[in-house]
């Protein structure tokens, strides 16, 4: 058997047992729910819980994926937080100031939202690696400064740390096919920015692992000796990947908010963590942007069912219901093993040339 095969196997071995722990947790936390509250699971697990579900997975997931593309090529954007405050905000800003009258300016918002918080992520990769700046302080940087400066701006702009009510981008609903018992309210009755992040993930599996470019920045985490040695530029490869990487989480942001309708910016604004569950979420995942988008889903269902009992009328603890993400988390992590992370991930590069 050849090394690739066993490669591949192993690949395929991980996502069988992330999807059974997935859908194992929610299976359990359902159970529990059945019994101690004596709630029907088909009231639980309803198609607009699925839907909704699926829409707070998604800005958790494109962060992942930019985070895992980050540290695939050796850079550890822990900033990823601070990027989704900015993205969001950028996201209500531009379509304040474009206009508030529907879903045009709801889009123009989400490509400002990205351009800005992309040009924002040019500075941080030059203070990566360029100036070789230690990058777990640098991320903490990011993310403290947007707790402050965002807030604060947000006042200036509002009078308020919160935004008005912002247009959302709708949803997109397929005549006939979205009557369909169950999988049509949450295929074919859907967000359409659910279906860019379905595609972005799909995309970016392609592009990390079956194209050369993908192959590049795989090398430059692992082994960024030997490609400099094929002539290919490490720092450049790392560049495009950190960059990626806060767009991404620039988008998240900007999906949050559209998925929200107004900003939020009290408190640990509205972004609240979902950052750092993108850290977890490619961790979970090993890297692989399926295995991650698969995470985030789960991390997104169980946020759902605190809430999905709470609408229930359940009689419990709305503190305690909401501890449900986070337990799962440290449940994951510890059950889930060890993941390999990039051998040179952290370590500047310069080259002997």
């Amino acid at each position: 058997m050849s090394a690739s095969t066993s490669v591949l196997e192993y690949t395929q071995h991980r996502r069988v047992r992330l999807a059974g722990l997935a859908v194992a947790v929610l299976a359990v936390l359902g159970a529990v729910a059945t019994v101690v509250f004596d709630v029907p699971l088909d009231r639980i697990f309803t198609p607009g819980y699925v839907a909704r579900s699926m829409e707070l997975a998604a800005p958790i997931t494109l962060a992942a994926i930019g985070g895992l593309y980050a540290e695939k090529s050796g850079v550890f954007n822990i900033g990823l937080e601070g990027f989704m405050i900015f993205g969001a905000f950028f996201a209500a800003a531009a379509t304040y100031f474009v206009g508030t009258g529907g879903a045009v300016h709801a889009w123009i918002g989400i490509g400002m939202s990205v351009l800005l918080t992309t040009m924002l992520t040019v500075l941080f990769a030059v203070l990566l690696i360029r100036y070789k700046a230690d990058q777990i302080v640098a991320g903490l940087g990011v993310w403290f400064i947007g707790l402050g400066l965002v807030p604060f701006t947000a006042a200036i702009i509002w009078g308020s740390r919160n935004s008005p009510r912002m247009p959302g981008v709708g949803r997109v609903t397929v005549p006939g096919a979205s009557e369909i018992p169950y999988l049509g309210r949450i295929v074919f009755d859907q967000s359409p920015l659910v279906w860019l992040t379905i595609l972005i993930v799909i995309g970016s599996w392609v592009f990390l692992y079956r194209t050369r470019y993908g192959y590049w920045i795989q090398a430059a985490g692992d082994n960024p000796e030997a490609l400099d040695t094929a002539g290919i530029d490490v720092n450049r490869v790392r560049y495009a990947a950190v960059i990626f990487s806060g767009a991404m989480a620039g988008l998240g942001g900007a999906v949050l908010l559209a998925h929200s309708s107004s900003f939020v910016g009290t408190g640990q604004t509205m972004v609240d963590g979902r950052g750092w569950l993108g850290i977890v979420a490619y961790l979970f995942g090993n890297y692989n942007p399926v295995g991650a988008a698969a995470a985030a889903l789960l991390f997104g269902g169980v946020d759902m069912l605190q809430g999905q009992l709470q609408t229930l009328d359940i009689d419990a603890s709305p503190k305690l219901l909401g501890l449900l993400p986070y337990v799962v988390v440290i449940v994951v992590l510890t059950g889930w093993g060890k993941t390999r992370v990039p051998s040179s991930v952290g370590e500047p590069y310069e080259s002997e040339e």
